[in-house]
């Protein structure tokens, strides 16, 4: 732990080396990977706490509650939209500008292996209350399973270690992720089933008035990264070529 002149409790920092950096984000990021996994694992049978709230616009919103913790999940069924399309933009930072559009800062802060980062986001004076002046130190891992399915793993780094990584600057409030990302699966015709999760801390993160308000905001953030991939890939209507 890092000695300052005048250290207060909210001031706390880790100094970790890089190599001890990346094994602990190795080691909580595969957690992270194999909890998405069993999220949308929708072959189990096993629906393991989750409660299905409603399907809107073809977006089934799912929530699971543990003590004060509440995890959202989405799935929705791409049609015409490969794997390899949609996870061009299921990514934390496109994902950050969908869930509010004043991110002011979205960078690399470190890149620990090819397929694992350190990203900062940070949200400004106009985003909404939510946001607001909020920052995030996230981990970002990409992997491919043997299967061919791909996993995304976007979470924040516990604030003594982003402290020791990257000092809070201005008047920034940390906030905290403890979970989310994205599993896209192939399907036999060029199409796939996406599921995104989020886990949410209302007492680090969100106030508890608005976790029910998340239904809407799902099923947009997909819509809108639909969106995206189809603008990008004028031709992806036309199957025949």
């Amino acid at each position: 732990m890092s000695n300052t002149s005048s250290p207060t409790p909210c001031s706390r920092s880790w100094s970790i080396s890089e190599d001890s950096l990346r094994r602990y984000v190795f080691y909580a990021s595969e957690n992270c990977i194999q909890e998405l996994l069993s999220a949308s694992d929708s072959k189990s049978g096993n629906n393991d706490g989750w409660k299905i709230l409603g399907v809107d616009n073809g977006v089934e919103i799912s929530k699971r509650r543990s003590g004060s913790l509440h995890t959202f999940r989405s799935r929705w069924l791409l049609k015409s939209v490969s794997p390899q399309q949609f996870i061009t933009v299921a990514n934390a930072i496109d994902a950050a500008r969908q869930w509010d559009r004043d991110l002011v800062e979205a960078r690399y802060i470190k890149d620990l292996e090819d397929n694992l980062s350190i990203i900062r986001l940070r949200f400004g004076e106009n985003s909404k209350p939510l946001f607001r002046n909020r920052e995030f130190i996230v981990y970002e891992r990409r992997e491919t399973m043997d299967d061919g399915t791909l996993v995304v793993a976007v979470a924040s780094l516990p604030k003594e270690i982003a402290a020791g990584l990257h000092p809070k600057q201005n008047n920034a409030i940390r906030g905290l992720l403890l979970q989310s990302g994205w599993v896209v699966e192939k399907l036999h015709d060029n199409s796939c089933m996406v599921t995104y999760v989020v886990q949410l801390d209302p007492a680090g993160w969100l106030p508890k008035c608005f976790v029910n308000r998340f239904n809407t905001k799902l099923v947009m953030i997909i819509d809108n990264l639909k969106k995206q991939v189809l603008s990008a890939s004028p031709t992806n209507s036309d199957d025949s070529t």
